[in-house]
């Protein structure tokens, strides 16, 4: 265990000026001080979602940083390090090359991450198609034991919300235990990707479990917290060792003198590299939500979808609801699905309420923390020319 649980992710520096903007941004209040007094993060509300952080004016938030170890470990003969990246670091990652917000960077990005010395580069996504199919195939156990179907009297109740975002399980953990029953018992992609590498991989390279080291690419601050979680520890070690950000990584290329802009395209690894379209959508608002409904489409009506794209469930409003009609073979007639699609938290304690007080009509809600999703994660690049 690294000192993160003891330290915190994210924490105000010295360079403080007590403008309070931050304390405006927090989704849970856990940002104090006084205009003219530096400011002080309190560990038990926050969250690591780092929201503050780049969005603070003088750039004086600062996250735990786990370069150095990844470092060391890269310059270890010893180790098999593998990385896995998140879908929303690729459109993100160019930026700090001087490259257009949204560009895709995919292909120069593997590149760079082998010459930085990484032993294997997998994409997130493949893992990301686990998570839907996982809580895809859980909604409709949940749904059959609120229809009294025989069989599915364990499943959990509903609503069934999402549990890929680290930033909202800590939200709801700390303020709202009792709606863990309707949280998804599905891992996050990270922390699903993890112990495939450790167990699956050594297997087929015949490779010491103890030699891998995993590292992820997120866009997201509070993925540093989520995998020094003491249960992501599946193999016996811990399943994910080190995540650096979007910034962090652009950084290690810059001080590796790696010319980024210049490097041919290149493919990730294929052992765990392959992966569908819908993962891809996981770095946006409504990704999740919109990827899990082709899989319960699909599994409930038997039917390959002809169109795969649910556009009730995209958009930017903080709150959004759609009803998608899904025929259920096995009933013989379709199930309306209410769901729901909640980005930044300050705007899901009223969801929760109904919830927890049986007001709630939905089947299925997604959250996430971040504006916009993962795309907008406390570990993407700070345009603070925009200020």
């Amino acid at each position: 265990m690294s000192t993160v649980s003891t330290t915190g992710i994210i924490t105000v520096s010295n360079e403080c000026k007590a403008c309070d903007h931050c304390t405006f941004i927090c989704p849970t209040g856990a940002i104090s001080g006084k205009l003219g007094e530096k400011h002080h993060i309190e560990l038990k509300k926050c969250i690591n979602c780092g929201q503050c952080l780049i969005n603070c004016p003088f750039g004086a938030i600062e996250d735990y940083s786990m370069v150095n170890e990844v470092k060391a470990a890269l310059a270890d003969p010893k180790k098999f390090v593998v990385v896995q990246e998140a879908p929303a670091v690729r459109v993100a990652l160019g930026e700090e090359f001087g490259l257009a917000p949204g560009t895709n960077v995919k292909n120069k990005m593997y590149a760079a991450l082998r010459k930085l010395g990484f032993d294997k580069v997998y994409d997130t996504e493949f893992t990301a198609d686990l998570t839907i199919m996982e809580e895809g195939t859980e909604l409709i156990h949940r749904v059959f034991n609120a229809l009294g179907v025989e069989g599915f009297e364990n499943s959990g109740p509903l609503p069934q919300f999402t549990s890929c975002c680290p930033a909202w399980i800590k939200y709801a953990e700390d303020k709202y235990p009792h709606v863990l029953p309707h949280i998804s018992s599905a891992k996050s992609p990270q922390q699903m990707f993890g112990p495939v590498a450790k167990t699956y991989l050594p297997e087929k390279l015949n490779i010491n479990p103890a030699d891998i080291t995993v590292v992820s690419v997120m866009p997201c601050t509070a993925k540093k917290y989520e995998c020094d979680r003491p249960e992501f520890m599946s193999s016996g070690f811990k399943d994910v060792d080190y995540v650096v950000t979007t910034r962090e990584l652009a950084q290690m290329i810059k001080d590796a003198g790696i010319d980024f802009l210049n490097l041919s395209d290149e493919k990730a690894d294929k052992l765990i590299g392959l992966s569908t379209g819908a993962a891809t959508i996981f770095g946006a608002t409504g990704g999740v939500m919109e990827a899990a409904l082709r899989t319960a489409y699909e599994l409930l009506s038997g039917q390959t979808l002809d169109k795969v794209d649910f556009k009730a469930v995209r958009g930017l409003a903080p709150v959004r609801e759609a009803t998608v009609e899904i025929p259920v073979k096995a009933l013989g007639k379709a199930l309306p699905v209410n769901v729901c699609i909640v980005t930044g938290l300050k705007h899901v304690d009223t969801v929760i309420e109904d919830v927890l007080a049986g007001r709630s009509n939905y089947h299925f809600i997604e959250v996430m923390n971040c504006p916009g999703g993962c795309i907008n994660g406390g570990g993407q690049p700070i345009r603070r020319d925009t200020y």
